[in-house]
């Protein structure tokens, strides 16, 4: 059984709704249409074109309900600094109507989620997402927060996720190869941890998370998980979406050493591993999706 955002009760949400929070908390915006996109599209949020740049995004669960202010803190300070586009939040809407919750509305990003065919085999874009990584991890704000300050910006470790990584092995060791997975799992607990000054990561940097125009990479989205710690978590992209070929010059790209790559494929692991077993009997998309990065992963 899902445990989790997955099993959380979530409010009702529906266009009527969305025009009422609009409408009486920013006025200036009650004329423009609003404009429902794919109702299954995003797991954390429901989210609606609101005229033709801006964007709506109501938390679906209470997993999510931080990210609107997280992004609205940082998406602006960081956005001059990434070379891909990033949604920046312009206002934060209040709980209201019985909807629990705080809200987004951000700036409108054009293009399509980014899909394993059409970007597997690109270098290019294995180039600019290193390059993304980068910037990201190398951003130093005037004050840099400590993270036992900021629990909205801890990183679990990837030892926190040993027990349920181990179950998930054996839960799904009959479609997965265990003991392949189980020797990944220990290599990526026993790599030297990460020992320098801990970073900004995107927390969440997979396929579903990037947007492209013409087939290209044009920007990052869904910054809910950024916090503070080891960059070996964002390497996971590497695993949800390129071939090995793409993969190996992605590495080279960002420099990475084999510590920091082996415990980025215990992050693939985990991640998809806990994915898989909540999601993939009920839906098809996420089982092919999982399976994917399972292999991948494995494969190195």
């Amino acid at each position: 059984m899902p445990t989790g955002p997955a099993a959380q009760p979530r409010p009702a949400i529906d266009a009527a709704l969305a025009r009422r929070l609009v409408d009486t908390q920013f006025p200036q915006w009650a004329d423009l249409p609003l404009t429902p996109l794919d109702p299954a599209g995003g797991s954390d949020h429901v989210i609606y074109r609101l005229g033709e740049d801006l964007s709506v995004r109501l938390p679906r669960h209470a997993g999510a309900i931080t990210q609107a202010a997280k992004e609205a803190e940082w998406l602006p300070r960081l956005a001059p600094h990434l070379p891909l586009a990033v949604p920046v939040p312009v206002r934060v809407g209040r709980p209201a109507f019985g909807y629990p919750w705080p809200w987004a509305v951000s700036r409108w990003l054009d293009g399509e989620v980014a899909t394993v065919e059409a970007l597997a085999d690109s270098t290019r874009d294995a180039v600019r997402l290193a390059e993304f990584l980068t910037s990201l991890h190398a951003f130093v704000p005037p004050v840099f927060p400590a993270p036992a300050t900021r629990k909205d910006l801890i990183t679990r470790p990837l030892t926190d996720r040993d027990r349920a990584t181990r179950a998930a092995i054996a839960e799904v060791g009959g479609a997965f190869d265990t003991a392949a997975m189980t020797r990944l799992w220990n290599e990526a607990l026993s790599a030297p941890a990460w020992h320098r000054p801990p970073v900004l990561v995107h927390g969440d940097f997979h396929t579903g998370n990037l947007l492209t125009v013409g087939g290209r990479l044009s920007a990052v989205i869904d910054f809910g998980e950024l916090g503070i710690g080891d960059p070996a978590c964002d390497l996971t992209i590497a695993f949800t979406l390129m071939s090995a070929a793409s993969r190996a010059v992605f590495r080279a790209a960002l420099g990475v050493d084999d510590a920091t790559w082996t415990r980025g494929r215990g992050w693939a692991l985990a991640t998809c591993l806990n994915a898989y077993t909540a999601y993939a009997d009920a839906d098809p998309r996420v089982a092919a999706q999982t399976t994917r990065q399972i292999t991948e992963a494995l494969t190195g």
